[in-house]
């Protein structure tokens, strides 16, 4: 079904564009291989390919899965990077958010007690 335009109301919008740049952004900030995380969602490397370039829209739970495996707010999926004051993460920004994916991603406590250890240590 299509609108006034003669568009499918369910094709990718500009906006499904930037919140798939973003998770690809996201994702190689974090030096996170495409296919790791399409296995981590549970879905395959060409449909998380289809979501980055836009080609297809996300789900809100889609959404929810991505940033809470990268580790990040919803609407940090959202952001434009417009060059405005405040909308470019900063390195340090970046490396808690690399940090936080290990952490958030680790699943045996004593490799979490290892990392804080490390941590501590430095």
């Amino acid at each position: 079904m299509g609108d006034a335009r003669g568009t499918n109301k369910r094709s990718p919008t500009d906006i499904d564009r930037l919140v798939g740049a973003n998770v690809r952004a996201l994702r190689i900030q974090l030096g996170v291989p495409l296919a790791e995380l399409a296995v981590t969602l549970r879905i395959s490397h060409q449909q998380l390919q289809k979501y980055e370039t836009g080609a297809n829209r996300l789900s809100a739970g889609m959404l929810a899965a991505i940033a809470k495996t990268l580790s990040v707010p919803i609407d940090d999926l959202y952001r434009r990077n417009d060059g405005k004051e405040g909308s470019k993460t900063t390195q340090l920004d970046r490396a808690r958010s690399k940090c936080r994916h290990l952490v958030d991603t680790t699943q045996s406590v004593d490799t979490l007690n290892t990392m804080a250890r490390v941590l501590r240590a430095l």
